[in-house]
């Protein structure tokens, strides 16, 4: 059975990650459907992504596909936010 620290919700991700401003928006975008983890469509907030996983996010009339590579307790400078991600073009 995975621990807390093998998985994370997609909503605090999303925040960490910096790809949102807010978790506020983070939780929108996942319950809005503009949001894929390993191709299955996220339903809510509460969905959780593992390292390795791809998670699809459609914003702003652009499409980011990112893997996973990375998870965090807090959220912290963009620098490492951008390092909880791999870009896949």
């Amino acid at each position: 059975m995975p621990t807390e620290r093998d998985r994370q919700r997609i909503d605090k991700w999303l925040w960490h990650a910096r790809v949102v401003r807010t978790r506020g928006a983070a939780a929108a975008l996942a319950c809005s459907g503009y949001v894929r983890v390993n191709g299955a469509r996220v339903r809510g907030p509460g969905r959780t992504v593992r390292i390795g996983d791809v998670v699809t996010v459609a914003l702003d009339q652009a499409v980011r596909v990112l893997k996973v590579r990375g998870l965090v307790d807090r959220r912290g400078p963009a620098a490492a936010g951008q390092s909880l991600y791999e870009e896949m073009a």
